[in-house]
């Protein structure tokens, strides 16, 4: 049984695309939620825009927010996630 927000197969939620090169990174999630990092704000040995984490999740705010996707678990229950990253060029 999926949980409301979560869907049964992976559907493309980002894609990041390098014109210089003409590299494409997709990604596709079971997931409601992504979140976003970059190391602009790490330092040494790193430089802005040296590097990206794209992370497949639930809401960070859905155990207070009923409108969410809930994020409890039971005794029994089966959690499964797919996240599928692709990688190509145009």
């Amino acid at each position: 049984m999926l949980d409301k927000g979560v869907t049964a197969t992976p559907e493309e939620v980002a894609e990041l695309y390098d014109p210089a090169t003409g590299r494409v990174l997709t990604v596709a999630t079971t997931e409601p939620g992504m979140q976003l990092y970059t190391a602009d704000h790490i330092g040494e040995p790193f430089v802005p825009g040296a590097g990206i984490a794209l992370e497949t999740q639930h809401f960070p705010d859905s155990p207070n927010r009923p409108e969410f996707p809930s994020t409890v678990l039971r005794p029994g229950e089966v959690f499964r996630s797919e996240t599928v990253y692709g990688f190509g060029a145009r």
